[in-house]
């Protein structure tokens, strides 16, 4: 039995890129398809033996094409191990629709004691688990009638729900649900991570995420190009080694934010304290003079400087090594002043909130190398001028359209963010749903100030920023839980999230 569960690789492909592994793997290697059709079956067998061990009867709901066929394996595996097997297919004149190996699957399952049932809107389901082997990743249009019928059926069942490689009804490549998708406690993929199961929508669809990589040999992956790549904590320990014992504040950069103008003091400061927090050996605030008194009594580390024009940043942007603009900016004439001489700085820098905003509406500009932008999908409409509904129908291809428009790095925040620099794409499948609440945008951008800081390549800084800030947020949802998790909550939490 393929029994290669492991930790989710860190390179995602889209459902084209796994077609040609899977041929490539069958052509170039001489595995028989029906073989892999067998290791996947056997994988998902695993997983269920192991997770439901008093398991007595099974539902095994299955479609037409190879991943029908999958299903159709666990069916025999599952009859072979005793258990009831309510297998229910879908479509009039099944078996004749059936081909190559799913038809292999078929027959080899016919010499079983194993009856199928064509579903119908009576059929009910009787299994104490009910396995989604319905629709694989060819899906590309939207699912419709007895499809549909089906997978409203499977998410309205009591019983836990396993959906083998994909679930139903979900984009392989965007993580759009396709009209309707199976919603499942637990999927096992196979192969190659597909890179639609880790952001926008499939997040709320794959349940536990496990993946088999079916024993395949490496030479199948050589000549096939990555999508993007999921950072984890190898890209850490890399990017942050440990500090040497003779380290000084001087060696860890100083960075400078801008921001908070009046009434919105508090992101500014937020982004100092997540910096401090995220090693930064100096943080300067420039903000308004009237919430000086407000940012030193809560941050004395923070050395902060009420100022009033861009004269007044002069001095401090000439000592800074980053700078970060817009949390609190506002869009008004201070604002719009100090995000121009931040433009004009020449120094490594992150665009947030406001600054973003200003960008969307002044082409004069240009395009930036060495900046970083953190939008979240509705600055990205703005800056793209679309609307948020386009941004998440594919956040592969547009956080590639931001970075063409508007150079350097750019971080697409949301469920399982991105940044890009133009030649490669990193994936955060860290965080939780707490995040979803104001401040958590201004302490991303102090993280990632301190590490552009303390000299990291914009791309690293980005993506190791997001797993950092990420990772925090998971701590204080283990120990708080998600609902009403507070921004702040995750500043005294970065310094455990980076020192892994």
């Amino acid at each position: 039995m393929s029994v290669n569960r492991s930790a989710l690789p860190t390179t995602l492909y889209t459902a084209e890129q796994c077609r040609v592994l899977d041929r490539t793997a069958i052509e170039r290697c001489g595995i028989p398809g029906f073989r892999l059709m067998q290791r996947a079956g056997q994988a998902v067998w695993a997983v269920i033996s192991q997770r439901w061990p008093e398991l007595r009867r099974i539902t095994i709901v299955c479609g037409a094409g190879n991943n029908g066929g999958d299903g159709l394996v666990v069916a025999g595996l599952a009859w072979q191990a005793g258990v009831e097997v309510q297998l229910v297919v879908v479509g009039e004149r099944y078996a004749e629709r059936l081909r190559a190996e799913a038809l292999e699957a078929w027959q080899w399952l016919s010499g079983f004691g194993v009856k199928a049932e064509t579903w119908h809107p009576g059929v009910e389901f009787s299994g104490e688990l009910v396995v989604d082997s319905l629709l694989g990743i060819g899906l590309s249009g939207p699912v419709r009638g007895e499809i549909a019928n089906v997978i409203g059926q499977i998410n309205r069942c009591a019983v836990p729900v396993l959906s083998v490689d994909i679930p139903s009804g979900l984009c392989a490549d965007t993580g759009a649900v396709l009209g309707s998708a199976v919603q499942a406690d637990l999927t096992l993929t196979f192969i190659a991570l597909k890179q639609g199961l880790l952001t926008h929508e499939g997040v709320d669809f794959v349940g536990e995420l496990l993946f088999d990589g079916l024993l395949l040999p490496d030479e199948v992956f050589e000549d096939v190009p990555v999508s993007a790549f999921r950072t984890d904590s190898e890209d850490l320990r890399e990017l942050l080694p440990e500090r040497p014992r003779s380290a000084h504040k001087g060696r860890y950069g100083h960075l400078l934010i801008i921001g908070g103008d009046l009434g919105m003091g508090g992101a500014p400061l937020m982004a100092a304290q997540a910096a401090l927090r995220s090693g930064a050996g100096l943080v300067t605030l420039a903000t308004r003079e009237e919430h000086r008194l407000a940012a030193i009594t809560r941050a004395p580390e923070v050395m902060c400087h009420g100022v009033e024009d861009a004269d007044d940043i002069e001095l401090l942007v000439a000592r800074a090594d980053a700078i970060v603009v817009g949390p609190g900016l506002g869009q008004q004439v201070w604002g719009r002043a100090l995000f121009q001489a931040a433009i004009e700085s020449g120094k490594p820098l992150l665009l947030d909130a406001d600054a973003l905003n200003l960008l969307a509406q002044d082409d004069s500009v240009g395009v930036g190398s060495d900046w970083v932008l953190t939008p979240h999908p509705g600055e990205a409409a703005r800056l793209l001028e679309t609307d948020v509904r386009d941004i998440q129908a594919n956040r592969f291809e547009q956080v590639r359209e931001l970075q063409n428009r508007y150079g350097g790095t750019v971080v697409l925040k949301g469920a399982g963010t991105l940044s890009c620099d133009g030649d490669v794409i990193h994936l955060c499948s860290d965080g939780n749903p707490g995040m979803a609440t104001a401040g958590m945008g201004d302490v991303l951008s102090g993280v990632i100030g301190a590490l552009l800081a303390q000299g990291l390549a914009p791309l690293d800084a980005a993506r190791i920023g997001v797993l950092v800030h990420a990772r925090a947020a998971d701590i204080c949802a283990r120990h708080y839980g998600a609902r009403g998790l507070l921004a702040t909550d995750l500043v005294n939490t970065l310094p455990l999230a980076m020192n892994e």
